[in-house]
């Protein structure tokens, strides 16, 4: 029975987890483009490398691959100095 209980329990905090990532995404898709509308300096391959990452990030998201897309959308903001 108690090993019942902790898979279930397992199981619940996952899905909960992953639902906390589904959440942020937006956000850091947020404060990247809230960044970008500053018209940060930043060299043409910066800028391209932000851009690609941004929209990899959201694909992820979309795709409900939340993990993956934060790792891609922190790298953005570490470009951007965020």
């Amino acid at each position: 029975m108690r090993s019942l209980f902790s898979a279930v329990l397992g199981g619940v905090l996952l899905l909960a987890s992953g639902a906390a990532l589904a959440s942020s995404c937006p956000s850091h898709m947020a404060a990247i483009d809230a960044r970008l509308a500053e018209k940060p300096a930043l060299s043409q391959e910066e800028a391209a490398r932000v851009a690609e990452l941004r929209a990899e990030g959201e694909a992820r998201h979309k795709a409900g691959d939340h993990k993956e897309s934060v790792r891609l959308l922190t790298e953005a903001k570490k470009i951007l100095g965020i």
